[in-house]
């Protein structure tokens, strides 16, 4: 089975999915993020702060190539890492890939229920992370959408929705 990478702005449920859909065809799962993390013994926080984004976005480029190589995997990888390089060009000629899109709205009530500090939204009021999420899409969506793959994620705020997008997801996507 060819490998997986789901891509979308933060809060679209890439890990969510990514993970339950893992469990649930028996692939390994990969959070970029995390691994980079594993890999680098230091947060993505950390590495932006000590190194500046332009290092932190070479570093995550080679940790895409040297995961998008496994194997029967499913890979969520950061909302920015698509816009860098020629990364979703190299994703798509690696793996099936799936932009899980949302919008503004959804992702804001994605972000808010979510248990993860996300140091980019921390301290925003509604108002304004609504408007920063719609900032970030115009910018990032052109990248997202030459996924081979667009799903449209609703709520996910229930095991049972996020049961039936994995179910909706491996139809569109004939696995």
């Amino acid at each position: 089975m060819k490998s997986i990478i789901l891509v979308g702005y933060m809060g679209a449920g890439k890990t969510t999915i990514g993970h339950a859909m893992a469990k649930e065809l028996g692939m390994r799962f990969y959070d970029l993020d995390w691994y980079i993390e594993m890999r680098f013994h230091r947060t993505v926080a950390q590495i932006f702060e000590e190194r500046g984004e332009a290092a932190f976005r070479e570093m995550e480029r080679n940790m895409l190539h040297e995961v998008a190589e496994f194997e029967d995997v499913i890979i969520s990888c950061g909302g920015g890492t698509p816009c860098f390089f020629d990364n979703m060009d190299y994703m798509n000629s690696r793996c099936d890939t799936v932009y899980l899109k949302a919008s503004a709205s959804v992702l804001a009530s994605h972000l808010k229920m979510g248990r993860v500090v996300r140091p980019l939204i921390l301290g925003k009021s509604d108002e304004e992370l609504q408007s920063y999420i719609e900032e970030m899409l115009r910018q990032r969506e052109p990248f997202y959408m030459k996924a081979n793959h667009i799903f449209d994620v609703s709520l996910l705020n229930s095991a049972q929705r996020v049961a039936e997008s994995v179910r909706l997801l491996r139809k569109a996507i004939g696995i």
